[in-house]
């Protein structure tokens, strides 16, 4: 596969925001009202999303499920804003518009979806747990990034299936991670192919960055802590389902540099792993 091809794909990819199932404009709106010193009201917020009644309920199911215990259920957006954060029902808005966006076009069945969701939400949670032990990063910014650190693998399944297919049979045939497998097929990762969706959605730097560089953290012009902290979750949640598997590379140098204990890392990754609420809220998804 030739470099060209791939630049070619590339040029393809900010169309991919025609795909979503609500308006860019509603997920721009709600990054900018839940951002950082963002001054919108709980009202406001639940009136940007109600705006999509489809979505609106989705999230309210969303909301209601094991994962966060609510002790009463929620019936409106604005409860739910208020019970868990704003920036949590972001998420949720995000989780649902690309489950939506995966259904849209089918992707090979070597693609496997559930595991897929399962490892994208099990490194946000920790890499949330992570911003938390670090301390100067923001933890509701890293679950975001984790979410969506893998868009690329999803958006090749999509758009390129072939591509997909065969990306995994190297990788399996090497011995070698799916973005080092990506670089030597077509010379471009997932990370730079989700970050350039990503970018055509609007949403900040300070989310796309980490997930651009999650593969070489070390190369990152700009959140490089950031991207330090998602390719640790990245590696310790593969590690902990399969400490064979080629992406569960070792963490020493990447905890040591955020001064964080990979011990104690591992035995969160391992705790994520065992939750069944987060396989409960997947299961929402997939």
């Amino acid at each position: 596969m030739t470099h060209e091809t791939a630049q070619k794909f590339l040029a393809e990819l900010p169309g991919v925001r025609n795909d979503l199932p609500f308006s860019p404009v509603l997920l721009q709106k709600l990054f900018m009202q839940t951002g950082e010193g963002a001054l919108a009201s709980m009202h406001e917020i639940a009136e940007t999303i109600a705006k999509d009644q489809g979505l609106t309920a989705k999230l309210l199911a969303m909301a209601n499920s094991a994962f966060y215990g609510l002790q009463a259920q929620v019936t409106t957006v604005q409860r739910a804003a208020t019970v868990l954060g704003m920036r949590e029902i972001r998420n949720i808005v995000l989780a649902i518009g690309i489950r939506a966006l995966g259904r849209k076009r089918p992707v090979p069945k070597e693609f496997d979806l559930d595991a897929y969701w399962r490892h994208q939400f099990r490194v946000a949670c920790l890499s949330r747990d992570l911003a938390r032990a670090v301390g100067d990063m923001d933890p509701d910014q890293l679950f975001t990034a984790g979410l969506l650190h893998d868009l690329g693998k999803l958006i090749v399944a999509m758009f390129r299936p072939e591509v997909a297919v065969e990306v995994l049979a190297l990788a399996r045939e090497r011995n070698v991670t799916e973005a080092q497998a990506e670089n030597d097929y077509w010379g471009v990762d997932h990370g730079v192919i989700g970050a350039l969706v990503l970018g055509s959605w609007d949403l900040p730097a300070e989310i796309v960055e980490p997930v651009n560089w999650h593969h070489a953290p070390e190369l990152a012009p700009v959140s490089g802590h950031e991207a330090a902290l998602l390719a640790l979750a990245d590696a310790l949640i593969h590690e902990a389902a399969d400490p064979a598997d080629p992406q569960a590379m070792p963490g020493y140098s990447l905890s040591e540099a955020l001064g964080l204990s990979l011990d104690e890392v591992r035995a969160q990754a391992a705790a994520i792993l065992a939750d069944e609420s987060v396989d409960q809220f997947v299961q929402n998804l997939v």
